[in-house]
């Protein structure tokens, strides 16, 4: 049977959620040669050979991404015309060059605004609160309703 090279390219909510190491562990399991790696278009893309079909590693691709939370919008399959020479051992290649690491820290200085500005609002509520609590307790005081 001859071999043949896939270009898979997944798109949706796929990155930041470990989707790639989901795909590894399941490309090794099928002792696929490839690669999985993160686009800077927010897609997964793949590089695997195999013999045959590889419907059935596309379907646990699928259902292991579902249950790690990845939410797959679009799944497509390109059979190569060349045969690409790829890693034995199915591997995922870092992606964090200098866009992907701005990125992901953006999107942390978001999360890290919102977390702040939320502590800020229930700190200030409870000092509010405890002031409040103490004003009417010294005024009973005061009026000797103890």
């Amino acid at each position: 049977m001859a071999t043949s090279t896939h270009s898979i390219t997944i798109t949706g909510k796929v990155q930041d959620i470990g989707f790639r190491n989901t795909i590894e562990h399941i490309g090794r399991s099928f002792g696929l040669p490839g690669m999985v790696f993160n686009a800077k278009d927010g897609s997964v893309k793949i590089l695997c050979s195999c013999e045959g079909a590889i419907d059935n590693f596309v379907q646990a691709i699928k259902e292991r991404g579902a249950e790690s939370g990845a939410v797959i919008v679009d799944f497509v399959d390109e059979v190569l015309p060349i045969d690409i020479d790829l890693p034995d051992n199915f591997a995922k290649a870092s992606s964090d060059d200098e866009i992907d690491i701005g990125r992901k820290l953006d999107k942390a200085n978001v999360l890290l605004k919102t977390g702040f500005e939320n502590l800020n609002t229930d700190l200030n509520t409870g000092f509010n609160k405890l002031n409040t609590d103490l004003n009417t307790g010294f005024n009973n005081h005061n009026d000797g309703r103890t």
